[in-house]
C-alpha cells in the first residue's frame, strides 16, 4: 500500500496520473473514431460484410452531383451566417456596453433567450412560420402588404433565408455576449485618453476597439465557420425530413446521414464526413494563419 501511495503521489508521475483521464478520453471519443472513419472510408460495407476497395468512395464523391450541392448548400449558408452573425452581434454588444443604456441585464437576458430553446422546438417553429398555407406567419405577412403567399420551403432562396433567418433568431444572442466579454476587458483609461487627444466616436472604435476584440473576433468567427459547416439538425426540423424538394436544404452533414444512417452505406458517409473535416480544418486554418493567429508577437 506505501509502495502504491508513494508511487502515485511522486512528482515524476503526478503529472501523468493527472492527464490520465484527458488521455483516455482523447482516445475513446476522438482517436478511436477518427481511425475507425478512415479505416471505414477505404471499404464498402453492408449488412454482414466489409470489402476493401481503396479509393474507390472519394472517386465516387468527386462526381456526386448530390454531394455536390451539399457542399453548395453548406459553403452558402456558412458564408452568410458569418456575414450576419459577426458585425450585428458586434455591434449589438457595443451599444449593451455603452453608458447610457439602462437595464442593460434585461436586454442580455432576453437576447439570449432564444439559445436555450430546442433546436427541435425551433425549427419546427420556423416551419410553420413559412408553411406555404395562407395561414402561415410569413404569407400572412405578405397578405397584409397586399402580396400572394409564397411557398417558401420548396424554392431555394426562400429556403435558405428560412434557414439564416433561424441561425440569426438563436445565435446573435450568443455572440453578442461573447462580444460584450471582450468589450468588457478593454480598458477605459484608453478611450478616455483617446478622447483627450481629439479622436472622434468612429476613431475610437477603429483604432481601439476593433484591435483589442481580434482575439474574441477571432474565436467567434472560427465556431461559426465550424457551425455553418456542420449545420444538420435546423434544416431536418424545418423540412421535417432529410429530404427536402430538390435537396434545397441538403448540407454535407445530412448527406453523411443519408448515406449512412438511412442508406446504411458506412463507408461511402465516411468518406463524406472525412471530406467535411478536412474542409472544416482547411478554412479554419486559412482563416487564422490570415489573421496572423500565429505570428510571434515582438517583444
Amino acid at each position: 500500500m506505501k509502495k502504491i501511495q508513494a508511487f502515485l503521489f511522486s512528482q515524476k508521475i503526478a503529472p501523468y496520473v493527472f492527464i490520465l483521464p484527458f488521455i483516455v478520453s482523447l482516445s475513446f471519443f476522438w482517436i478511436y473514431p477518427m481511425y475507425s472513419t478512415i479505416n471505414m472510408s477505404f471499404h464498402n460495407i453492408g449488412n454482414g460484410y466489409s470489402e476493401y476497395i481503396g479509393l474507390a468512395n472519394y472517386e465516387k464523391l468527386l462526381g456526386d452531383k448530390v454531394f455536390h450541392i451539399a457542399v453548395r448548400n453548406s459553403v452558402i449558408y456558412t458564408i452568410f451566417t458569418l456575414i450576419i452573425l459577426i458585425p450585428i452581434p458586434m455591434l449589438c454588444a457595443f451599444l449593451l456596453n455603452s453608458k447610457s443604456v439602462v437595464g442593460k441585464r434585461i436586454y442580455k437576458s432576453i437576447i439570449y433567450l432564444p439559445a436555450l430553446v430546442s433546436v427541435v422546438v425551433a425549427g419546427i417553429l420556423f416551419r410553420y412560420m413559412f408553411s406555404e398555407m395562407d395561414s402561415g406567419l410569413m404569407n400572412q405577412i405578405l397578405q397584409f402588404f397586399g402580396l400572394e403567399s409564397k411557398q417558401w420551403l420548396k424554392n431555394w432562396g426562400t429556403g435558405m433565408f428560412a434557414l439564416l433567418l433561424l441561425a440569426t433568431w438563436r445565435w446573435t444572442g450568443v455572440n453578442t455576449l461573447y462580444f460584450e466579454a471582450g468589450l468588457s476587458s478593454i480598458d477605459e483609461v484608453l478611450y478616455e485618453s483617446a478622447k483627450v487627444d481629439g479622436a472622434s466616436a468612429w476613431q475610437r472604435f477603429w483604432h481601439i476597439t476593433l484591435p483589442l476584440l481580434k482575439p474574441t473576433r477571432i474565436y467567434v468567427t472560427t465556431i461559426s465557420i465550424y457551425a455553418g459547416l456542420a449545420m444538420f439538425l435546423e434544416s431536418f426540423m424545418i423540412y421535417g425530413s432529410n429530404n427536402s424538394p430538390k435537396n434545397i436544404g441538403l448540407t454535407i452533414v445530412g448527406y453523411l446521414y443519408r448515406r449512412g444512417i438511412e442508406k446504411n452505406d458506412l463507408g461511402y458517409a465516411s468518406a463524406v464526413g472525412l471530406v467535411l473535416l478536412i474542409v472544416a480544418l482547411s478554412i479554419s486554418m486559412v482563416y487564422l494563419l490570415s489573421s496572423g493567429m500565429f505570428k510571434k508577437e515582438d517583444k
